[in-house]
């Protein structure tokens, strides 16, 4: 059970590994099967706390993390993406926040059956812009491991041309995620498209 806000920096090294996967423009991306993910994300070791900086400047964390106004200030957070706005526990507005952070509220409910793709690249452009920008992001839902960790998986394979398992190797090697099974479906239907129209294996 996370107890503590951990928030150290991503190793420079670590986010090489994270970009440089793959030198070969020819390669075929491969896409995983749902289970092949769900056997990835469960064999890792549930190690999370109340947030955790799993890209440079780019923040996953639990209700707690959003709900400490006086932390994230002090952290220096400027955007928040709520991916629970709205439901139960979740304080999160800009009413909440006040003028001083930037907020994207995404009411999505942690069901299988739930579009969370919708947001994919809605959710994807507030965090790249909010980065470029200079500024420092939290994404967060309820316990940071499924709505949100979706949704900077989205990011990080749209933004920055990671595939789907390579975002969650470099998301892990943070914070423990497990998206449900409705989430990676959705993931490996973006994987699948981005690969498609070429946005990876052109880097």
């Amino acid at each position: 059970k996370p107890d503590t806000v951990c928030l150290s920096p991503l190793d420079p090294e670590e986010e090489e590994k994270c970009r440089s996967v793959t030198k070969d423009s020819e390669r075929v991306w491969e896409i995983p099967s749902l289970q092949e993910l769900e056997e990835i994300l469960l064999s890792a070791p549930t190690s999370f706390s109340h947030g955790d900086e799993v890209w440079p400047n780019l923040y996953l964390g639990d209700l707690v993390m959003a709900h400490d106004k006086l932390g994230l200030w002090k952290l220096g957070v400027t955007h928040v993406l709520n991916a629970a706005h709205g439901k139960l526990c979740s304080k999160g507005s800009e009413d909440f926040y006040g003028t001083t952070v930037k907020y994207y509220g995404v009411p999505a409910s942690d069901q299988p059956t739930f579009d969370l793709s919708s947001f994919f690249y809605p959710a994807a452009e507030f965090i790249h812009q909010a980065l470029t920008s200079g500024g420092k992001v939290l994404v967060h839902c309820a316990v940071g491991v499924s709505r949100s960790a979706a949704l900077i998986l989205a990011y990080l394979m749209i933004h920055h041309h990671l595939s789907l398992l390579n975002s969650i190797c470099c998301v892990q090697q943070k914070r423990w995620i497990c998206p449900n099974t409705g989430f990676l479906r959705q993931l490996i239907v973006l994987d699948r498209k981005l690969q498609d129209t070429g946005v990876k294996g052109s880097k």
